[in-house]
């Protein structure tokens, strides 16, 4: 197949009168063209040039070609896309706000026709906007994103990576493209990190495409494309064409192919530099400055002494399916210390963004390291014997991976936050968990990264059990935080013939055992009587809310309370809160789905236990199966 064909636009500034005449008349030249993306200010500069936009959105006048923006602020642009965010939730290959017309929102990663595209929406802003700028979970996702094997042919920001031109050996270090503003240093942490092939920003209003630069770590180099404000008075040019071979249909040779004028990258530390003039007026010590965008230098000082990354597998459970292919470190001695209560994130990085919230030790020694978090001393929301402390509770546990408890011969497959496991004494035949490798006492007491990776297995495994046939509920118990539950997500298939059912099943089974389920549809949005309750829905949605959401949730999540809540395939979501447990029978899922599927003889899961070999016989077939949707 041919390359896909895609135009690249800056800034438009609300101006889809000249944008979309000039993407008509290019297509007519040179087209057709699969895609336009917008980077830099979507929307207008004020109130008054609104009503050409809306001309467009309102379908008066048609969007020519597919089109994506990432530029969510201007004019206008919170009125119109917080009721598309609302109404259709996070979605990484966009939101359709009208015919042919994408908001690319947050950060995320997604294919066109071939290209692997990852982008960054928004500006950095210091307030907590919810529209029009970038926090840190959108970051953290695309860092997340880095780590994965393959190569992103697309990265898309609005603002420009601090320090693209301003090396001794860029050919045409421009004056006006020094100057910092329209320029962030959280992009250029993010390129050096991502590697993509093609770089494209906006933001500056300048026209810049920079010489191919080699990557750390990586065979290929990036094109840095910045792009001018549509309509600009100094003629500089605003729309781009390029017709990239998606990497994933490259040979290995073509990929590492290098032109003549590929330069160092503008974001690894050189030494001995020289500041010339340019460099000076900025203010920018090269050798103070550049080090943060230096991975292997950042792993160095955040990281293992030894500068890589740890494998979560090895260190938590002793072993590792990659072996030698592994790309990250298998270090016995830090694994001892993970064993005895130090927290992977401290080890692995140096730091814990939870904080004081962490239920692990943020020290490498075996005293108190001040952290408020101690071997000896209890953490206050654990739930566990004082005598015990956290060492105790992840002793006793059964799905903590470092406890001698677990059953590790059930385990199908391990993340870096999140492991997928057998169930004991399962219901039906690949019934499985999806439990936190920490421990947490619910999945709304989980950081924005183990919500990511949790949400690749939902969807792994929904893929997997569609392609045998089948329908996927999930359940879980949300506990209140007296109790020390590790939690679990409860993901059972069933027979399409059986899915039709479902909720009517879960409904009658509930007004038999005296309560109502509150009833939530993908994308709907209502209000109940605990506000906790309604967030936690949005979380789960077919069409998830996102990392807005799940904050909202943090913040107003009453642990006084419990809930019980499911899926059903359709991604309709039932749902109860309770004061205490003793309005609902803790096994109240695992009864109804027994019900439903004539297996009431295994509604006790110590009732119908397998021996250990059968166990591994079914972890071994289910692996084989499994392998090709397997995220991890």
């Amino acid at each position: 197949m041919a390359p896909p064909r895609i135009l690249l636009c800056g800034d438009v500034l609300g101006r889809f009168n000249i944008v979309f005449k000039r993407v008509t008349s290019v297509s007519k030249s040179n087209g057709p063209f699969d895609a336009l993306f917008c980077v830099g200010q979507f929307f207008p500069n004020n109130a008054e040039e609104v009503d050409e936009m809306m001309r467009y959105i309102r379908g008066d006048e048609p969007v020519p070609i597919p089109t994506y923006f990432i530029g969510d602020y201007g004019a206008g642009a919170l009125k119109l896309l917080s009721s598309a965010g609302s109404q259709y939730g996070f979605k990484t290959d966009g939101i359709k706000i009208c015919e042919n017309l994408f908001w690319l929102k947050g950060s995320g990663r997604f294919n066109l026709h071939g290209l692997s595209v990852v982008y960054l929406s928004g500006r950095r802003s210091s307030n907590d906007q919810l529209i029009g700028a970038f926090n840190g979970d959108d970051i953290d996702a695309l860092r997340a994103l880095a780590e994965e094997p393959g190569i992103f042919d697309l990265f898309l920001t609005n603002e420009w990576p601090q320090g693209i031109s301003n090396r001794a050996y860029t050919s045409n270090p421009r004056p006006e493209i020094l100057d910092p503003s329209g320029s962030d240093v959280v992009i250029s942490e993010l390129a050096a990190e991502l590697k993509p092939r093609y770089h494209i920003a906006g933001a500056k209003g300048i026209f810049y495409a920079r010489e191919p630069y080699s990557n750390n770590d990586a065979v290929h180099v990036t094109r840095f494309l910045g792009l001018a404000c549509v309509g600009n008075s100094t003629k500089q040019k605003f729309i781009h064409a390029i017709s990239p071979t998606p990497a994933c249909s490259m040979s290995a040779t073509d990929i590492a192919l290098k032109p003549l004028d590929t330069t160092p990258s503008p974001y690894l530390i050189v030494k001995d530099v020289h500041m010339n003039e340019s460099t000076k007026q900025t203010g920018l010590s090269l050798d103070v400055q550049y080090w943060r965008y230096d991975t292997s230098r950042k792993r160095q000082r955040d990281q293992s002494e030894d500068g890589g990354r740890l494998c979560f597998s090895f260190i938590s459970t002793g072993s590792c399916s990659r072996a030698e292919k592994c790309q990250f470190v298998h270090d016995d001695a830090f694994r001892e210390k993970y064993l005895k209560g130090a927290c992977f994130d401290f080890i692995n990085r140096g730091k814990c963004e939870r904080g004081s919230g962490c239920k692990f030790r943020h020290s490498l020694s075996f005293e108190d390291d001040g952290s408020g978090i101690n071997l000896n001393r209890p953490n206050d929301n654990t739930g566990v014997a004082s005598s015990e402390g956290s060492t105790g509770r992840r002793k006793h546990c059964w799905f903590c991976l470092s406890s001698p408890n677990i059953e590790s011969h059930l385990i199908l497959s391990v993340g870096e936050t999140c492991y997928c496991t057998l169930a004991k004494g399962p219901l039906v035949l690949d019934h499985v968990l999806i439990v936190p490798t920490e421990h947490f006492p619910s999945t709304l007491s989980l950081p924005s990264s183990s919500v990511i990776e949790m949400q690749k297995y939902k969807n792994s495994l929904k893929a997997y059990f569609k392609s045998q046939k089948k329908a996927t509920v999930i359940y879980e118990w949300v506990f209140n935080h007296s109790k020390s539950i590790h939690a679990n997500l409860q993901v059972v298939p069933v027979p399409l013939s059986k899915a039709s059912y479902l909720r009517g099943h879960f409904i009658s089974a509930a007004r038999k055992s005296g309560f109502e389920f509150e009833v939530i549809r993908p994308g709907e949005f209502i209000t109940f009587t605990k506000p906790f309750l309604c967030m936690a829905i949005s979380v789960y949605s077919a069409d998830d809310h996102g990392n807005d959401a799940w904050k909202d949730l943090k913040r107003s999540f009453d642990e006084k309370f419990s809930f019980f809540y499911v899926e059903l395939p359709e991604g309709t979501i039932l749902a109860h809160s309770v004061e205490d447990e003793k309005g609902i029978s803790p096994h109240f899922g695992r009864e109804v789905l027994a019900s439903l599927l004539d297996q009431m003889d295994r509604v006790d899961w110590r009732k119908c236990k397998d021996s250990k070999e059968d166990e591994i016989r079914m972890v071994e077939e289910f692996k084989k199966k499994f392998e090709s949707f397997d995220p991890m």
